[in-house]
């Protein structure tokens, strides 16, 4: 699916949904705060959260106290709606309107998060460029937390083709840049009492 297709099937679905109706949606996301909470980042550290869209983890990371947090997603709606629900807190966030395998990191991050966004690459291209990217834009012994669908997980999210992983495939991916740390999986229940099963790796760059 093209860019400018992309952006309108995710407007379009930020449109239509409540947040809490969206599958994804976690009032708490605890897996990622857990990784956070293990590395003990300073409270200055340069946070992304990649296809954050409207979630609430930027939220708990403002109340944690960190203060140099990017957002990155495809949809202006979802950023939109994010930026209303914080009100004057958005302020403090460096919103990033952009396709993921097209951004250009002006910076390197301490903490590269990808919670739901890698799992909709599907072209091997779109893989290898959006890896390149990441390794460009973590910072030399930075952390990177990739949670995506596992092998248990379902074939489709929001009308999408998306790639399940194993740990395995997660860690061959990512080598030879970045060294596992640790995964581990959630069963995630959708709004609609659905159980998806996720994996979460961390790794740390070499």
């Amino acid at each position: 699916m093209k860019e400018r297709d992309l952006k309108r099937h995710w407007n379009t679905i930020y449109q239509r949904k409540s947040s809490a109706e969206l599958s994804w949606y976690q009032e708490t996301p605890k897996a990622s705060l857990d990784f956070i909470e293990q590395f003990d980042l300073n409270k200055t550290a340069r946070i992304i959260d990649v296809g954050g869209g409207d979630s609430l983890f930027v939220d708990h990371l403002l109340e944690r106290g960190f203060s140099n947090i990017s957002v990155l997603d495809i949809s202006e709606k979802a950023i939109e709606r994010a930026q209303q629900r914080l009100g004057k807190l958005a302020m403090q966030v460096d919103w990033i309107l952009a396709d993921a395998t097209e951004f250009q990191p002006r910076v390197q991050y301490d903490f590269w998060h990808d919670r739901a966004a890698f799992h909709f690459l599907t072209r091997e291209e779109d893989i290898d460029c959006y890896l390149n990217i990441i390794n460009r834009g973590v910072h030399p012994e930075g952390y990177l937390i990739v949670g995506t669908f596992s092998d248990r997980g379902p074939d489709k999210c929001s009308g999408l083709e998306i790639k399940k992983y194993s740990e395995n495939m997660l860690s061959k991916k990512l080598n030879p840049n970045f060294s596992k740390i640790k995964c581990i999986h959630e069963d995630h229940t959708t709004p609609t009492q659905t159980v998806q099963n996720f994996i979460y790796c961390s790794f740390q760059k070499k």
